[in-house]
């Protein structure tokens, strides 16, 4: 099961929480494809940026997006301009005249931990021609000096070139699929290489979450 289930979505609810978080009674298929086209768009956009994630809230007539980045300077902009022109971009391409958009940017701590901004990482060292085994190993070491638990990562196509493709997979510590307390984050992406198209997968394993405090363990 844990080679076929989304180690996010099968920890929905019990420690990992939904990216969108709203409701609505009418509308539900309009507002999750603005959803995804958002995604779309500022991944695409703020492509440098190194983003490890974007969260959206909608609560009436106001959309909050959150967007958590390893370089929060790039998307700021000088004075902010960034992301004035960012938030007029957004409000054109994809919102009505009558919404209101609050755009709040989050600096990541911890970058080797997140297993989003690791994936961008790989992607960006195959695309620049680095050897896919070289890529991998900095990229486990750095994981486990950031203090992970575990690490793994899958590489899979026309690997340097080679005619035919194949499935690398590289490893380190502990990566418990099937735990559920475990705090695993996962991410995937592709590098658009000469030979073709290269599937990156990654694993964190960032240790144990145990839910119940001192104090309700006391009661």
């Amino acid at each position: 099961m844990g080679q076929k289930v989304h180690p996010k979505a099968f920890r929905l609810g019990v420690n990992t929480g939904w990216k969108s978080r709203w409701f609505a009674k009418k509308d539900y298929a309009v507002l999750l494809e603005q959803d995804i086209r958002i995604r779309k768009f500022l991944y695409r956009k703020l492509r440098e940026a190194g983003l490890a994630n974007i969260e959206i809230e909608r609560s009436g007539a106001e959309l909050i997006v959150n967007i958590y980045t390893a370089k929060p300077g790039v998307v700021i902009g000088r004075g902010g301009q960034g992301a004035e022109d960012l938030k007029k971009e957004i409000k054109k391409k994809f919102m009505e005249k009558k919404k209101n958009l609050t755009l709040n940017i989050h600096e990541v701590d911890k970058i080797y931990l997140s297993a989003q901004l690791v994936c961008q990482g790989i992607i960006e060292q195959l695309e620049k021609r680095i050897p896919f085994r070289r890529a991998a190993k900095r990229a486990i070491e750095q994981v486990l000096q950031a203090g992970a638990k575990g690490v793994k990562v899958i590489i899979a196509g026309r690997l340097n070139g080679a005619e035919i493709a194949r499935t690398e997979k590289f490893g380190n510590g502990s990566v418990p699929l099937h735990t559920l307390r475990a705090d695993i984050d996962y991410a995937r992406g592709a590098a658009f290489t000469t030979y073709g198209t290269v599937g990156v997968k990654v694993w964190i394993n960032r240790g144990l979450i145990f839910t119940k405090s001192a104090e309700s363990q006391k009661g």
